[in-house]
């Protein structure tokens, strides 16, 4: 159900369709994915249709991807749910939608890259190609992008709950990676645009590396060591040194320790809703624990 209690099925959807783009209405229909804030129903062979089902802030996400994403699609070397329609709230759906094109593949948390060199290349010149200087007036992230103090209190909150519930084995090495990143400068560039939310589930593989990204509902501008944290949780073991070999420009030592505390609060993120839960909301995976779990063990391995 979603917050407007009203069920989404195949016969809302194509009555949506029918009244506001009566082109696509008679397009083969089925249900491609339940995720956190939206459900995905795939339409014919190369359209979904994106219906938020579940939190509030959906609906600002749908429209910011329909504004913002074409413009940047056309420059990312690997293939993203480009937004083709926009569907506007009615009587019967109260809150807006999209159509946007199908990027197949198998998300990461249920089928993880194991092409170490090709994943991280594949991942380092996408984030190349994403990461160029944002225009004014672009989205700011919902605490994403800014400074890791921006995350201190939901940090110190998701590792008491992850330790009380004795979800992770060294609470004071978590600790540590996270004190060393919020001690080390804040990014000085231009704002740069942003994915701002690089983990499993919204990054599809196929033969053993990256086919595709989705799910720019967080898209935002800010610092680049966001998404350099997805170098320790979506690839796998001793890929990171080739990924950050392989970015351009080189990261600097601050943004490498400012991407590690990214990395452990995305993992510690990871942990609790794939395991824990999360009352009331939808979509969290027993897979998005995992690689939650072997991210820490890499990042405390290595800890200053």
């Amino acid at each position: 159900m979603t917050l407007t209690d009203i069920e989404i099925t195949a016969e809302l959807v194509r009555d949506l369709l029918r009244d506001q783009h009566p082109d696509l209405a008679d397009h083969p229909l089925r249900l491609g994915a339940r995720g956190w804030d939206n459900q995905l129903w795939r339409l014919g062979e190369d359209l979904a249709v994106r219906l938020p089902w579940a939190t509030e802030s959906a609906d600002a996400l749908l429209r910011k991807e329909y504004a913002w994403l074409p413009s940047l699609a056309s420059r990312l070397p690997l293939p993203v749910p480009v937004p083709q329609r926009l569907g506007e709230p009615s009587e019967r759906f109260p809150r807006p939608w999209i159509v946007t094109t199908w990027v197949p593949g198998t998300p990461a948390d249920r089928a993880p890259a194991t092409r170490s060199a090709e994943a991280a290349d594949a991942l380092a010149t996408f984030l190349t190609a994403l990461h160029r200087p944002a225009p004014d007036g672009a989205p700011i992230g919902r605490g994403r992008g800014g400074t890791l103090a921006d995350g201190a209190e939901q940090f110190a909150q998701q590792l008491a709950s992850a330790t009380e519930l004795g979800l992770i084995p060294d609470p004071d090495a978590v600790r540590a990676v996270w004190e060393d990143a919020a001690a080390a400068p804040d990014w000085a560039g231009p704002a740069l645009w942003l994915h701002a939310d690089l983990h499993p589930a919204n990054i599809l593989t196929a033969d053993g590396t990256f086919c595709g990204v989705i799910d720019f509902g967080d898209l935002c501008a800010g610092d680049p060591a966001y998404d350099l944290a997805a170098a320790w949780i979506l690839l796998p073991e001793g890929a990171a040194d080739r990924f950050h070999d392989t970015y351009r420009p080189a990261p600097d030592a601050a943004t490498l320790r400012r991407a590690r505390g990214c990395a452990v609060q995305r993992a510690l993120a990871g942990i609790l809703i794939g395991e824990a839960g999360v009352r009331g909301r939808p979509g969290g995976k027993p897979t998005w624990g995992p690689p939650g779990h072997e991210a820490l063990r890499r990042l405390t391995a290595t800890a200053r």
